[in-house]
């Protein structure tokens, strides 16, 4: 079986609280998450790719808001994941080694997850 943007697309969609690959691999049947590691770290994926699958499930309301969030996955004893980078983390007051992510999320009566960057 192949892993597809379209799986990874649907995935972020209807995923609620867990976004990992680990998570993800535990639901795909025949799809490990090397396979699925290995497709992400080699394709392109855009925030435009995301919106362009979800903007037709907005309902727009003028009391809705879109929330931007940005935080700090603290990895400082991890010496091998390729992402971990130096950031300033307001928990810890200083710089850590960690994954920076920024989330975007609609709020009206009900939460959509619209994008997130690492």
């Amino acid at each position: 079986m192949k892993f597809t943007k379209l799986d990874y697309c649907q995935y972020l969609l209807s995923s609620q609280i867990n976004y990992t690959l680990t998570n993800l691999a535990e639901h795909l049947e025949n799809i490990s998450h090397d396979k699925i590691n290995y497709y992400l770290k080699n394709e392109k994926l855009t925030p435009r790719l995301l919106w362009d699958n979800v903007k037709n499930l907005i309902v727009t309301d003028e009391d809705a808001c879109i929330i931007f969030d940005d935080t700090v996955l603290d990895k400082r004893f991890s010496e091998e994941i390729e992402i971990v980078r130096r950031h300033y983390s307001g928990n810890e007051h200083g710089i850590v080694r960690g994954i920076g992510i920024v989330s975007c999320v609609y709020v009206r009566r009900r939460v959509w997850g619209i994008g997130c960057r690492v």
